[in-house]
């Protein structure tokens, strides 16, 4: 059974709220666990290291928010204008907006069906006041969900650039990615890239690279071959990263100069260049 299509009203009303916003990119998974918040909290930062770059960052997991940890934001509020919810502002030029904000408490269980999470991603699309934006990246869930159906239908007549599909090394993850991309061919929504998070790990000591996560099947890299998708990066294994989210800082800035700091750059021009080449038109990803 497929969730009834979102009303073609919220659609427009949607498309027209999202007017000022020039460039939208989905972050997906397969499996929870493999860093996607992480990674969308570390491309927000690192698009907005621009300061003429406006930046939004949407978290849209409903059940398990974890954005307002790692931007530093847990415990912030959200507050209602005359056009629509204000974002929580990181940085004047980077706005964050999460079910998190809305919870009493951290520890809070978000209990909802199907329909209730639905009119959530709804009322964030159509109406938290973005203002002129020039990226939306919106962290989903783990998963090929309600919530990703949800997603890709409200925001069909508001032009997508793409999803990001983040994974790590092992088939286990690797064979939940391919459903992942299964699900992006069938609501016509364009795939970026492929992110391997945990590629290697290198010794801080010996600097000798281990494979925690091994590769059995080839990692992403046979998998983007295969499929004829790109891999935008591999991002090594680096204690600092879950340290700096843990603290709600940017990984970027507490170690610039890391092969994951390097990497992760790389990635994000490699997004930046994906953007540009595809500028907005009008097109609809999905139909029903």
């Amino acid at each position: 059974m497929h969730p009834s299509p979102p009303g073609h009203n919220a659609i427009e009303e949607i498309k027209e709220k999202l007017k000022t916003v020039k460039h939208k990119i989905l972050v997906l998974s397969g499996k929870g666990g493999v860093g996607k918040s992480t990674f969308s909290a570390h491309l927000a930062h690192g698009l907005a290291e621009d300061e003429n770059t406006q930046v939004a960052l949407l978290d849209i997991d409903i059940c398990g928010p974890s954005i307002p940890k790692m931007m530093g934001l847990e415990g912030e509020q959200v507050h209602q204008s005359g056009s629509g919810w204000s974002p929580v502002f990181l940085e004047d030029n980077l706005g964050v907006m999460s079910v998190g904000f809305l919870l009493s408490s951290p520890d809070d269980a978000v209990i909802w069906r199907g329909p209730k999470k639905n009119g959530m991603i709804k009322q964030f699309l159509r109406d938290v006041d973005w203002g002129e934006v020039d990226y939306l990246i919106v962290d989903t869930p783990p998963g090929t969900s309600d919530e990703h159906l949800s997603a890709v239908q409200y925001l069909s007549a508001a032009h997508v650039d793409g999803a990001v599909i983040i994974t790590t090394p092992q088939e286990v993850s690797l064979q939940d990615v391919r459903k992942e991309i299964s699900f992006c061919h069938k609501v016509k929504l364009p795939i970026i890239g492929v992110v391997e998070n945990m590629s290697v790990f290198v010794c801080p000591k010996c600097k000798k690279e281990s494979q925690i996560f091994p590769p059995t099947t080839g990692g992403a890299e046979v998998l983007c071959q295969d499929l004829k998708i790109p891999l935008l990066g591999k991002v090594p294994l680096d204690p600092h990263i879950g340290k700096s989210c843990d603290k709600g800082q940017s990984f970027l800035i507490d170690a610039p100069d890391s092969p994951a700091a390097l990497a992760y750059r790389g990635i994000i021009q490699k997004i930046q260049e994906f953007c540009g080449l595809h500028q907005p038109k009008e097109e609809h990803l999905i139909s029903s």
